[in-house]
This record gives C-alpha cells, sequence and structure tokens, in this order.
C-alpha cells in the first residue's frame, strides 16, 4: 500500500475560468495552483479545490482531505491510496506543462 502523499496548493477562488496547473512559492514550499470559480466564502472555494485536485490526479473525491489551511489561500491536502505515477503528474501540473 503506498503512504499518503502531502499536496501543497495555492487557491485562487473567484477565478473566471477553473484551472488546474501552475507554481507557486509558499510557506508550504513549492504548490500547485488550482484557480476556482467558487468565492473565498464557507469553505466553498476549498471544497472546489478539493474537487479540482482529485480530478486532475485521476482519483475520487474521497481520496483528498484538507490537511492545513482552511482559512488561508495556502493549503495541504492529503491524498490517500496515490497511483505511482502521481508525483510525475504533479510535477508537470506544477509546471504548467500540463492541465
Amino acid at each position: 500500500m503506498d503512504a499518503p502523499l502531502t499536496v501543497a496548493v495555492r487557491v485562487k477562488p473567484g477565478a473566471a475560468r477553473a484551472r488546474v496547473g501552475g507554481r507557486f512559492d509558499g510557506p508550504h514550499g513549492p504548490a500547485l495552483v488550482i484557480a476556482v470559480h467558487a468565492p473565498a466564502v464557507d469553505g466553498r472555494a476549498t471544497e472546489a479545490a478539493r474537487r479540482a485536485l482529485a480530478d486532475a490526479l485521476g482519483v475520487r473525491p474521497a481520496a483528498v482531505s484538507l490537511r492545513a489551511g482552511a482559512a488561508s489561500r495556502d493549503k495541504l491536502f492529503l491524498v490517500e491510496r496515490p497511483a505511482a505515477g502521481l508525483p510525475d503528474v504533479l510535477r508537470r501540473l506544477r509546471d504548467g506543462s500540463a492541465e
């Protein structure tokens, strides 16, 4: 069984276009940028980012949970049972070479 993977994320709420990709050097180190339509109200942007991350990584939304940063744009998500090639996918998303 694979160990859980921690993914640093920078959320951009209220974006005109939803997008997963790009890199932001934040407080948790290099972070994946996730732009979402949802506003930063009542956890809606966090939930939208969690679902977008799951979709981008090809895992079920239930496999992705918030570890830290509920009230911040900089978040840490925990991905349970990541696929073997997931770190490569994350690297390409962070570099902006795949969306």
